[in-house]
């Protein structure tokens, strides 16, 4: 495993981050989700293959994923800084008008719920998980800029949204002596490139890590050159609204799965490697619900792919709606 500074930040992280989206409730999720003792030997292979870094969300599984991931990581590592925990705020989590978005209100209760659900006095990147149309982004950026001088978080980071968007969050936190953001959990990967135009050049301007997540395409680049459907792919609806442009689509999966056959490996170790060699990439946010799934994205770390197959990879790719 290599381990890579975070953005421009002194913290180090494992250049995998394992997602845990996928540890929780099935009943308060959806079927695919593990519960807490089937995640617990796919999470120690991670840990035991050297991924130092975890990220989670309120939202997954109403909580119950934060419940896991925390007692998960307690159970395998011996001491608290041996690994990076991440989660995040925005998306509703009751019935109330104000359990939701990015209030002060909301960031200093959900912050709360986080750290008590995680079993932890802080977590190490806190990161808002949308952008918030109606709160002003002043209250937005001085409420996290609290959570840190509290010590309930240690970094900040944003998530999909507009260049724009991020750039005037960053603007408002640097002129009122605020923290800012550390990172930018994007959509990005083959299948989906937008982030090319304007968000990534940003971030590579201003020294932001890129942590993207659905490096796979919610399967589909792990997948490539076969017809085998998953639990995941037949109950998720999001993967027709994400990927609409299926004659492309189905070019660059031709192409992962085309060197995927002459390196003899798996399809996901490919895309994966792909998007690690991309300027600003530190840690693509890998999903795994089973032991192969950790395997292929630690070995995608030393997957050196040459200049030509990276150019061929990336050939057939042709603008499309931006989808986050």
């Amino acid at each position: 495993m290599e381990y890579v500074r975070l953005g421009s930040t002194g913290m180090k992280v494992s250049r995998i981050c394992l997602g845990m989206m996928s540890y929780g409730d099935p009943a308060k999720w959806s079927e695919w989700v593990l519960d807490e003792a089937a995640a617990e030997p796919i999470v120690r292979r991670a840990a035991d293959a050297g991924v130092t870094f975890f990220d989670t969300a309120d939202v997954y599984s109403a909580g119950s994923s934060e419940e896991v991931t925390g007692n998960l990581l307690r159970g395998i590592f011996p001491d608290r800084d041996d690994y990076v925990l991440a989660t995040k705020v925005f998306f509703p989590l009751g019935e109330g008008v104000n359990d939701r978005g990015l209030s002060r209100k909301h960031i200093h209760s959900a912050i709360d719920g986080s750290l008590r659900r995680l079993g932890t006095d802080h977590v190490d990147l806190y990161q808002i998980h949308r952008w918030d149309h109606e709160t002003p982004i002043e209250e937005t950026m001085e409420a996290l800029h609290e959570v840190v001088r509290a010590g309930k978080a240690r970094y900040l980071g944003a998530s999909s949204m507009s260049a724009w968007q991020f750039a005037k969050a960053q603007h408002v936190a640097e002129v009122n002596g605020w923290t800012k953001f550390v990172t930018m959990q994007n959509h990005y990967n083959l299948l989906y490139r937008e982030e090319e135009r304007e968000m990534n050049p940003l971030c590579a301007d201003q020294g932001v890590g890129l942590i993207p997540w659905s490096p796979l395409a919610r399967g589909l680049l792990a997948r490539a050159g076969s017809d085998a459907e998953t639990t995941r792919a037949d109950s998720d609806g999001r993967i027709g609204a994400l990927y609409t442009d299926a004659d492309n689509d189905r070019l660059i999966l031709g192409r992962v799965a085309q060197v995927a056959r002459e390196r003899e490996v798996p399809p996901a170790q490919v895309a994966l490697s792909w998007l690690l060699h991309q300027p600003g990439v530190t840690a693509p946010i890998t999903g795994a619900t089973k032991d192969r799934h950790v395997d292929d994205a630690v070995a995608a770390v030393d997957l050196e792919l040459t200049d030509k197959e990276l150019a061929f990879l990336a050939e057939p790719y042709r603008p499309r709606a931006v989808a986050h």
